[in-house]
């Protein structure tokens, strides 16, 4: 099987069922990104995905907030928060993968946002900014310098994900047919692709990527 060099790294955002057709915060198309995922994946030799993994209590939940309601935004920590539906609570179905996403090759697993009162968007920090996964260290330990980003929510957790990789030093890539989001507000996608070309994101497809792989 060939793979790509050993200093990139194919970073697989929150491909949950929750997130996906029928989920309790549905993404819009967003089993779509599993086929093209599948293809890349086998092509790296580092592979790491995201989980949001969240307490049943956890306060980004609409439903922890008497007389609040979803995408209401209240204040956490001194962080101001979209309220969401429940979802991708720890060890239920909606926090499980896709069914179709084969995750025979992923090298680590980061579950993010399990403590109550703070949500994680990003795969690097919680929303607090300062409180690391421990995704920097593997991926700094691994020898890894480029990440190629593909997911779920193009605006939310992608996005992030995206601009803490660039501040931390990582070449970074879209891949633009592999990511889907949830546009809320509205024009949030458009904003947030915007924002990462100007950060030195590199929008790519699938299909060049696969032909300048190994």
């Amino acid at each position: 099987m060939n793979r790509a060099l050993k200093d990139a790294c194919l970073l697989v955002i929150d491909v949950q069922n929750d997130f996906c057709h029928g989920g309790s915060l549905e993404v819009k198309d967003g089993e779509a990104v599993v086929p093209v995922i599948n293809g890349l994946s086998k092509r790296f030799f580092n592979v790491v995905a995201t989980q949001d993994w969240h307490p049943a209590d956890h306060l980004s939940f609409a439903s922890n907030h008497p007389g609040k309601r979803v995408n209401d935004v209240v204040n956490l920590l001194g962080i101001e928060q979209v309220l969401w539906p429940d979802h991708c609570v720890a060890g239920s179905h909606g926090a499980d993968f896709h069914p179709d996403l084969d995750t025979t090759g992923f090298s680590l697993i980061v579950r993010k946002g399990r403590r109550k009162e703070i949500d994680s968007y990003s795969a690097f920090f919680e929303n607090d900014r300062k409180t690391p996964t421990g995704l920097h260290g593997y991926l700094k330990d691994t020898g890894v310098k480029e990440l190629y980003l593909c997911g779920l929510a193009t605006d939310y957790c992608v996005y992030y994900s995206a601009m803490d990789a660039v501040k931390l030093g990582y070449g970074v890539y879209l891949v633009e047919d592999a990511v889907r989001g949830v546009d809320f507000p509205q024009g949030n996608i458009e904003r947030s692709i915007s924002r990462m070309k100007e950060a030195g994101v590199i929008l790519i497809s699938s299909s060049r990527l696969n032909n300048n792989l190994p």
